[in-house]
């Protein structure tokens, strides 16, 4: 392995020598002590207009031979949530495809997917609350055509249209009445969506948390678990003790994923995590160690992945998709680094070296040589050279 040249942040250089990177357990099958999802990105078609704006133009190949990586590691695949660039350049027409798609793969491989419903279709200034549920209802039906279980995701439309809980109870109770089989709510947090501001009627985390146990009470025998990405753990503590019996709490919370995940001998999250998308070899060697009851090799599988997470989920949070797409094509999974909507551009280049250093430290890195020749083509397209 060769070594690099690295920028640092107060303008000085650093010769940069790579590690190798770690046998992990490649587990094929799903951990058996918890259910993991790992939420995926798409990978941009490097001829197409992806420009802010235009609609995706997806490179298939890729972004299906990716969730395959998932698959090999014994994940399920959370599919066209947030991660995805959902309200971020994912448009619904896409977005269908991709859930077709990687629906199909996933029966083919006998693997588990859920796949977000929403109401991101809609024009911007829907306001009606029956306009709301029929948009839902549109995706929701698509989503569940395909085989998929379905997550029904955060709404824009509902954070503006709703007066109060009373709107929310409403358009969740119409929709969990007509499911076909239990799905997953989301409750996504202001740091990764702003306009969310507000859900579940009540800006006060502990006032929509009780409406929210309450709806998921009532609800309970349509409801198969709660994905949470408000980024406290004591909050996700305390509401997945609150929860009903048989209600999962599907941590997303990456910056504490381990301990929540291991839990405290009586509670303990599953997980649906974007982190896991870049991390899923230690992820999957995690899990392993977790079955057979090895908490000495979880930590250690996990823990120097943590400030990977919590650097590539640093403020403004909602850019996290920048580092995932770019650890993937360090990774050697994608032929080039572009996103739908002209994403790439989200972070900046220190922000993307800490990534790869921290990707590399972490042992995460499958080829430290492509990784390095990779980075050097980055530094250079962007002027910064030694």
């Amino acid at each position: 392995m060769t070594s690099i040249d690295l920028p640092t942040a107060d303008g000085t250089w650093e010769t940069y020598h790579p590690s190798a990177p770690r046998e992990w357990v490649r587990r094929g099958s799903p951990a058996v002590s918890r259910v993991a999802f790992a939420a995926a990105h798409v990978v941009a078609d490097p001829l197409g207009d992806n420009v802010p704006g235009a609609p995706a133009a997806v490179d298939w190949d890729s972004t299906l031979a990716f969730r395959g990586h998932l698959f090999d590691h014994g994940l399920g695949l959370a599919e066209a949530m947030d991660t995805a660039q959902r309200g971020m350049g994912l448009d619904w027409a896409t977005t269908r495809e991709l859930i077709r798609r990687s629906a199909a793969l996933a029966a083919e491989r006998g693997a588990r997917i859920a796949s977000g419903a929403g109401t991101d279709h809609l024009p911007a200034d829907t306001c009606d609350l029956d306009a709301v549920v029929a948009g839902y209802e549109e995706q929701l039906a698509f989503v569940e055509s395909t085989g998929s279980q379905a997550i029904l995701m955060a709404s824009r439309h509902l954070a503006r249209a709703a007066a109060g809980p009373d709107d929310y109870a409403k358009v969740y109770g119409r929709l969990l009445a007509q499911v076909e089989r239990p799905v997953v709510l989301h409750w996504l947090g202001t740091a990764f969506d702003p306009a969310l501001e507000g859900y579940w009627g009540s800006a006060d985390v502990q006032t929509a948390t009780k409406r929210f146990v309450q709806l998921v009470t009532e609800h309970s025998d349509k409801v198969d678990g709660v994905k949470v990405s408000l980024l406290d753990a004591e909050h996700e503590k305390s509401l997945r003790a609150a929860l009903p019996a048989g209600v999962r709490l599907y941590t997303g919370d990456d910056f504490h994923y381990p301990e929540l995940i291991k839990g405290d001998g009586e509670h303990h999250s599953d997980a649906l995590l974007g982190i896991f998308a870049a991390i899923a070899p230690a992820a999957a060697s995690a899990l392993d160690a977790l079955d057979r009851g090895d908490e000495a090799a979880y930590d250690a599988a996990f823990e120097p992945t943590l400030p990977l997470a919590r650097h590539v989920f640093s403020a403004p949070t909602y850019y996290y998709k920048t580092g995932i797409a770019f650890l993937a094509w360090l990774s050697g999974f994608q032929p080039g680094f572009t996103m739908v909507g002209g994403l790439q551009s989200a972070r900046s280049p220190l922000h993307l070296v800490q990534a790869y250093r921290l990707a590399d430290q972490a042992g995460l890195l499958p080829d430290p040589d492509l990784a390095a020749a990779r980075v050097r083509s980055l530094l250079a397209t962007v002027g910064l050279t030694r």
